[in-house]
């Protein structure tokens, strides 16, 4: 894309940045409206609205095109985020973890696997047909989501400006609810940093690879994406607090591995596999902890989780592409590492706080 429109490296990674900017602000939005209109409704309305967005990014002919488009295709891809709480109202509350994991199993592995088609697409026919594919999968998706999704009625019918008012009494009731959107939001930052940079390291020495091989890196992602059902037990039966700090370890090694050995494959595919593991433990763990808060407002307390999710997502892809342009590898695993110890940092002192109040109350 850098390429087509005669851009920096930094620049197009501000291109990324706006899609998961939309993404933010499409949950901010769109999100909400599920605990109030009947979501097999919005979900058709979304993707419809996928739909025109990509073959927008497919046909842009200048850098502010495939920005506005870019960022439109974030907003609309808030769609996915109607689908999870769905799910979290459907499952038993004894088995929701399981069920969750299954679900985030299936967003992982197409979002991980969508860059392995996506480079190797490119590499033969060019980066517009990757979104064309995409949007004629977006259409499929909507029509078979239509014919098949149950039609259930919302939980409540309160209006758009007062769901949009209730997210501030959210936030400011439940200290979990602020805990894991910031922890949420620091590995999202990691995750976007790493792949927003990788298919620039593999174009550098010793790889000399493109994207197509970057591409096939979504293939090693892939193995944490299968762990998802399982973590989803674990957090069921040991808690969720006790499985986003293993989270936040793995991935911490996972960048230690990258930083030192990422210039050597074994290296490499190492540290993926344990990024893609830990971000995929601690997203589940999170997610898995806020729905237990308010069976009533899942919606709006996934509105609040994902909009700090892709913020922090949104901020990883344009820093670690800065990082990469001035410093190169080890700046953006430097920054990673960084972001991460201020989350261990944030989770360390909500524990003392809670062990705190638990001795207070004895």
């Amino acid at each position: 894309m850098a390429r087509t429109f005669s851009v920096s490296v930094s620049m197009i990674g501000l291109v990324a940045m706006l899609t998961q900017v939309g993404t933010a602000l499409g949950m901010l939005v769109f999100v909400p409206l599920g605990d109030s209109r009947d979501r097999r409704a919005l979900l058709t309305l979304l993707l419809s609205g996928a739909c025109l967005a990509l073959c927008g990014v497919a046909t842009a002919r200048n850098l502010i095109w495939i920005s506005i488009a870019s960022f439109a295709v974030g907003a609309f891809g808030a769609a996915v985020h109607i689908i999870v709480p769905f799910a979290a109202q459907l499952a038993p509350e004894n088995s929701r973890g399981r069920v969750l994991g299954t679900v985030f199993s299936g967003l992982l592995l197409g979002i991980l696997l969508a860059r392995t088609f996506s480079g190797i697409v490119a590499s033969f026919f060019g980066w517009r047909t990757v979104y064309e594919i995409a949007a004629l999968a977006m259409l499929g998706l909507m029509l078979l989501l239509r014919a098949r999704l149950p039609k259930l009625p919302p939980q409540d019918s309160l209006r758009w400006a007062v769901l949009m008012r209730s997210l501030v009494h959210l936030v400011r009731d439940h200290p979990a609810l602020r805990e894991s959107a910031f922890l949420g939001a620091s590995l999202l930052f990691v995750f976007s940093a790493f792949w927003t940079t990788l298919v620039f390291l593999l174009q550098t020495p010793p790889y000399h690879f493109g994207s197509s091989v970057a591409g096939l890196f979504g293939l090693v992602g892939a193995a944490g994406a299968l762990c998802a059902p399982l973590v989803g037990r674990f957090a069921d039966q040991r808690g969720p607090r006790y499985t986003i700090f293993l989270a936040l370890l793995t991935t911490a090694a996972s960048f230690l591995v990258l930083g030192v050995f990422g210039k050597v494959m074994a290296g490499l595919i190492i540290g993926v596999v344990l990024l893609d593991i830990g971000v995929q433990s601690g997203h589940v763990a999170n997610q898995t902890r806020i729905y237990a808060l308010d069976a009533t407002a899942r919606s709006r307390l996934n509105t609040v989780y994902m909009v700090c999710y892709f913020t922090g997502g949104s901020l990883g892809s344009w820093l670690g592409a800065v990082c990469w342009s001035y410093k190169g590898w080890m700046a953006v695993c430097a920054l990673s590492l960084l972001v991460l110890a201020i989350a261990m940092a944030v989770f360390a002192r909500s524990s003392k706080t809670r062990e705190s109040l638990l001795v207070a109350d004895s």
